[in-house]
């Protein structure tokens, strides 16, 4: 995920990659450009440093970078999980962002779901203006709920993903070739949601505008409608996504 950012940042024109240090003991594949060491190596403060390791490797990246973080004007994690309290706390870091991308990021169509309780308005505006290229970027009033965002827009395209495959292999199902299904899916979906995010209309006042009384797609979605079926599955999903958050923020502390 932090590769995809940095390489629609670099893309975009966002950020000089001449500026940017890649910490990674692996091979990253990263822009042209952009530095890369396996150790944090000695020199001037950053302006900016983010995270974007697994959760599981927090406190070895703690570890090994100790206190060095400590003087950097704005944190930003991308761990999903890892409380704001948890990171201050291991990099003694004074302005923490949490960022929240999901994977569309990586071609600008992404979400980018932030929060911070201490940073002062001049950082807010570099964070927006930081992540504007990547997408819709929304800041979120109160912590506690950024396990729920984590589960709708950050683990969201995966489920969006099941949907299309699912949509295809029902199309293959009523007869249709299973390449022409898939594509026909996702251009359904693609269409879909780009009138949905561009119309006045609420998704579900689009779905009556598609559906008339009597028609063929009034009769499929009765049967996504017959007793909450399809908004109850959801609710279930996202409730597994967010109880699974809260579990890692708590072996986190």
């Amino acid at each position: 995920m932090a590769g995809a950012m940095l390489r629609q940042w670099v893309a975009g024109g966002a950020i000089d990659p001449t500026k940017v240090t890649v910490i990674d003991p692996g091979q990253p594949q990263i822009p042209g450009g952009v530095r890369h060491v396996t150790e944090l190596p000695d020199g001037d403060t950053p302006d900016a440093v983010m995270l974007g390791v697994k959760p599981q490797l927090l406190d070895a990246v703690a570890e090994n970078v100790g206190d060095r973080f400590a003087a950097v004007p704005i944190l930003f994690s991308i761990l999903a999980g890892v409380d704001e309290a948890a990171l201050a706390r291991r990099f003694g870091s004074k302005s923490v962002v949490r960022v929240m991308p999901n994977l569309p990021v990586g071609i600008g169509k992404g979400v980018v779901a932030l929060y911070s309780s201490d940073v002062d308005a001049g950082l807010r505006a570099d964070a927006d203006a930081l992540m504007a290229p990547l997408g819709l970027v929304e800041w979120i009033d109160r912590e506690e709920l950024f396990d729920s965002v984590t589960a709708l827009s950050g683990c969201g395209p995966g489920f969006v993903y099941r949907f299309i495959d699912a949509m295809a292999q029902a199309g293959k199902a009523i007869g249709l070739p299973e390449d022409q299904a898939l594509r026909l899916a996702t251009a359904t979906v693609e269409g879909a949601a780009t009138l949905a995010s561009n119309d006045d209309a609420t998704p579900a006042e689009l779905a009556d505008r598609v559906a008339s009384p009597g028609g063929s797609t009034r009769e499929g979605m009765n049967v996504l409608d017959k007793d909450d079926a399809l908004k109850s599955l959801m609710r279930a999903t996202l409730e597994a996504s967010r109880r699974r958050n809260v579990e890692m923020a708590e072996a986190a502390r």
